[in-house]
């Protein structure tokens, strides 16, 4: 279904049937261990949530992110060059694009989110700020499709990916990804993408565990849309938010553990908690540079240039892809 908003804004829905929602957590919670992917995590107020995490002076990779997209805005625009067509998967506000775009000067901006309402808010907004850009949003899980419209056939297609996304994939299926991105960019397409770089434990901690406990909320936000929108009945003050580096992974590790023995039922079933048995929410790993660019080149992508912060906390890398 497609329908037309403002002028330079056309609207695709894809969005996954909410029995694909019911049976993707179904099975998550009948595994040991139980695991549910963090793509549901990005309902409307999740997503809300969300954005009030990038705000958080403990939450360094959206800032360090963005000033060195600020930095760098230039330099990226002549590599990419104009009239490009953007596609940027899991796009949430489209916040970090709007960095880029007085330099990148693209024909098309196609923002792709799995919520619908936070899509369609944010896409109205930056037709409203860029009325000479035109705009595809399409409400989609880009973890299983990357639907791209006719009118993309013979532009430079470039993949903007920020937030360190990639790193919420599993490396195998990462490289599944970026695999499936190239082939949908094609020959020469470019792919510009944030990466969480490799650093001390207790800053991972401090990013993920903040002291205000808006990522707690967003962890059990999950819970809450499982209970509306499957007729759950998760207990949220029984469930505790942990998240912790694990080394041995190079991995942020996301759970919600139960803090009793307990029953939840979804619908007609029902599923046993033991004291201590936690629900895995979400990994974000995190790489060196040579790690990553090794990933990439893997997938069928060739690394052109990487920017870091002063720091060394977080990496925006430009790819082109060659197969």
């Amino acid at each position: 279904m497609q329908t037309a908003l403002k002028q330079n804004v056309q609207f695709t829905d894809y969005h996954p049937a909410p029995a694909d929602f019911f049976a993707e957590v179904m099975v998550g919670l009948a595994q040991q261990p139980r695991a549910i992917p963090p793509k549901f995590f990005y309902d409307a107020p999740g997503s809300q949530l969300f954005d009030r995490i990038c705000e958080l002076d403990e939450y360094y990779p959206t800032r360090t992110e963005m000033q060195i997209l600020r930095t760098h805005a230039e330099e990226i625009a002549s590599l990419i060059g104009e009239k490009s067509f953007i596609i940027e998967p899991g796009s949430g506000s489209s916040t970090k694009v709007r960095l880029l775009l007085d330099d990148l000067k693209p024909h098309t901006y196609m923002p792709m989110d799995i919520s619908k309402q936070h899509l369609l808010q944010a896409a109205q907004t930056l037709a409203a700020e860029y009325p000479w850009l035109d705009i595809h949003a399409a409400c989609a899980d880009f973890t299983t499709e990357l639907v791209i419209p006719d009118s993309a056939v013979d532009t430079n297609r470039v993949a903007f990916f920020p937030g360190s996304s990639i790193g919420n994939f599993e490396p195998r299926a990462a490289r599944h990804f970026l695999r499936h991105l190239g082939q949908t960019l094609g020959n020469g397409g470019g792919l510009l993408i944030g990466v969480d770089l490799k650093k001390p434990a207790g800053v991972l901690h401090a990013a993920y565990n903040d002291r205000q406990g808006i990522t707690a909320a967003f962890n059990r936000n999950l819970m809450t849309r499982i209970n509306h929108e499957l007729a759950a009945d998760f207990k949220l003050d029984l469930f505790d938010h942990y998240a912790f580096y694990n080394p041995q992974q190079g991995r942020v590790e996301m759970h919600l553990v139960s803090t009793q023995a307990q029953m939840v039922s979804i619908g007609e079933a029902a599923f046993h908690f033991e004291r201590g048995e936690s629900i895995h929410t979400e990994c974000s790993y995190k790489y060196s540079i040579a790690e990553f660019q090794a990933l990439a080149e893997s997938a069928g992508f060739k690394a052109i240039k990487v920017w870091t912060d002063i720091e060394q906390l977080f990496s925006v890398h430009y790819f082109e892809y060659q197969r």
